[in-house]
């Protein structure tokens, strides 16, 4: 049966078990090449081991909140599995069942890329790393009840890019008419599955705005951000897909909404009403905290206000920038990974703004791509569907229908400013 609800991906309660997470991984004495500093030391660890280090939206810091809090539920584990890997359970025809009976547990299964947002699970190496959870299920067992404890968890089998699942479809659920019954793909964590369907290569970088703001790129080895500001996920193809993310996406418009009374339309048309810069107003939008950079106990701050420049013209475009400059922040960062970005696609509900597409290139200070608008990762789930169908080793070719590309002379300044503006928040 299921222990207790489940923390959402941006819940930020479990921030503090985060930020223990990389103390304690960085308790012991500094090797040569090492930090002396714990933290910075406990980063570049958590990064060598597993891609990423910790911060409130990872699985692993999920699971140690519950074991401080709630540790008589942390005892009760006896499989840990992501949403996707539930649901393709439960396609299977599997599910919750009586106390005594068997649930099949094994049956779970996942793919590299959700396993490597765990931060108990290496990518590089295809490992569960089963040390990570006793360390995180100590405070709740001991250690030496922890250590057997996370041994005998089950975890999800998992699969690679175009491997069948050991499972097939509750013929319930689908395929009835299938013979042989309907087989199972992998599946993958959104990003990656949206870097398969927008059919991304090296050199690509999209740029997603929805709920939360994303920017991945593909590699073909694995990265290594030794600061931890850049997670280094896998991709659904076999490679890797560092990715920087924002708490704060497209929602920093819906606020600018909110606040001036407008809609999307007019919320567009105030923001090209006003100049580069929004008359010196600067907006750090982490309304929700924010996990690039790491503060989950941040709020928005709007700076530069007078009088003079008080218009709503200048908020619509504060409000923008903000947001695509959050965005940059994220590219910034990929970029010093010596990734190549040759090319951005801008997807997402928030690319649906007219703001946003027109403002976009300025403040990345290069041309914006935009694809048709469109389910992509729905259609990269597609797309592996008929991968793993066709038993080819690499996905089938889709093509990628663009609407146009975006140009507009850079606007350094704007950026210049909100990093400023970044950097006196923490100060």
């Amino acid at each position: 049966s299921v222990i207790r609800d489940a923390m959402l991906w941006n819940d930020v309660s479990s921030a503090p078990q985060a930020a223990a997470l990389i103390e304690k991984m960085g308790e012991s004495p500094a090797e040569e090449g090492e930090p002396e500093d714990v933290i910075a030391r406990g980063k570049q660890r958590w990064v060598k081991a597993v891609g990423s280090s910790p911060v409130a939206s990872f699985t692993l810091t999920k699971v140690a909140w519950v074991a401080e809090n709630e540790p008589e539920n942390a005892k009760k584990i006896a499989a840990i599995c992501l949403p996707h890997d539930w649901l393709s359970w439960r396609i299977a025809g599997y599910g919750p069942v009586a106390e005594g009976e068997d649930a099949h547990l094994e049956a779970l299964f996942t793919d590299r890329s959700d396993a490597s947002g765990t931060i108990y699970y290496d990518a590089a190496s295809n490992e569960y790393r089963r040390d990570l959870i006793a360390m995180v299920l100590e405070p709740a067992e001991g250690a030496e009840a922890a250590r057997k404890h996370a041994d005998a968890i089950m975890l999800p089998t998992v699969l690679g890019p175009r491997d069948v699942a050991a499972v097939k479809a509750s013929p319930k659920i689908a395929g009835k008419n299938v013979e042989g019954g309907c087989i199972i793909a992998p599946g993958g964590g959104d990003n990656a599955m949206a870097s398969l369907g927008l059919g991304m290569s090296v050199g690509d970088v999209s740029v997603s705005l929805g709920t939360s703001g994303v920017a991945a790129a593909i590699s073909e080895n694995p990265t290594y951000d030794l600061t931890g500001a850049v997670s280094g996920f896998a991709d659904c193809t076999g490679h890797y897909l560092p990715l920087a993310c924002t708490i704060n996406g497209s929602r920093i418009l819906d606020a600018g909404r909110a606040a001036l009374g407008v809609d999307y339309d007019e919320l567009a048309s105030l923001a090209f009403a006003s100049e580069p810069g929004a008359g010196g107003i600067t907006l750090v939008p982490y309304f929700d905290g924010e996990r690039t950079p790491n503060r989950p106990d941040a709020t928005a701050t709007l700076s530069g206000m007078t009088l003079a420049n008080t218009t709503r013209e200048n908020m619509a475009r504060a409000f923008v920038e903000g947001l695509l400059c959050s965005q940059r922040d994220c590219l910034e960062l990929i970029r010093s990974l010596g990734a190549e970005i040759s090319r951005i696609l801008l997807i997402g509900g928030g690319a649906k703004s007219e703001a946003i597409r027109t403002l976009a290139p300025s403040v990345f200070g290069m041309d914006v791509t935009r694809p048709t608008t469109d389910e992509y990762v729905a259609i990269g789930a597609a797309r592996q569907a008929a991968w793993v169908l066709s038993g080819e080793t690499e996905p089938p070719a889709w093509p990628l229908t663009i609407d146009g590309v975006e140009t507009g002379e850079p606007t350094e300044a704007v950026y210049e400013a909100y990093a400023k503006a970044r950097a006196d928040q923490s100060a």
